[in-house]
């Protein structure tokens, strides 16, 4: 990369910061970021190969949006931040929650055969291939090596796929379940999952 592109993607970063930051006075101390603003300067830290800027970025993110359970897109982004940063535990559980939130990242990911998973209510297939062909990662990028060699042993440890199991166990029943009580049970357990891992 340039040092011309560089500066292109830092002086983006900045826009959309200076956006976040007038939505959020005129908001009056609220965000209404429903451009979805947000999202975008994760990835761009990580064209920049700043990953310590990414994890600044990623802490203000927690800190202002902390009940956002976000795209699966921004999440592998956010594992990738974090295991370039030698945060592995962290790493490990938010691979999880990127995967619960759409197992086909990795395969894409990893350039593997896309196992459909029919998940949660109103999954929609259109949604899906859109979410897909905006997902430009791969294990065989310059700079990921690392990370997809660790993201691979991951994925296929006894934990991770126990969980997972239960995780879209449960989803495949919440999609047929009537009763409120047994809908919130299993709600519950998924939540669980998720901040247990």
């Amino acid at each position: 990369m340039t040092p011309k592109q560089e500066e292109k993607i830092k002086l983006k970063i900045k826009k959309i910061k200076s956006a976040l930051s007038a939505d959020r006075k005129r908001g009056g101390g609220y965000y209404d970021d429903s451009r979805g603003l947000r999202y975008i300067p994760t990835g761009l830290y990580i064209k920049l190969n700043d990953y310590s800027g990414g994890i600044r970025y990623l802490n203000w993110f927690k800190k202002n949006f902390p009940d956002d359970m976000a795209y699966p897109e921004f999440l592998f982004e956010w594992t990738l931040t974090l295991f370039k940063t030698g945060r592995l535990k962290e790493a490990e559980k938010k691979a999880f929650e990127a995967f619960c939130q759409n197992p086909r990242i990795f395969a894409i990911f990893f350039d593997r055969q896309i196992i459909s998973i029919d998940k949660w209510e109103g999954s929609n297939p259109e949604t899906r291939a859109f979410a897909d062909s905006k997902f430009n990662y791969s294990e065989k990028q310059i700079g990921l090596i690392d990370f997809s060699q660790w993201l691979d042993k991951i994925i296929a440890t006894e934990k991770f796929i126990l969980s997972s199991n239960k995780y879209f166990s449960n989803q495949r029943r919440l999609k047929t379940e009537k009763d409120t009580e047994t809908r919130r049970y299993l709600i519950q357990l998924n939540n669980q999952l998720l901040n247990e891992f």
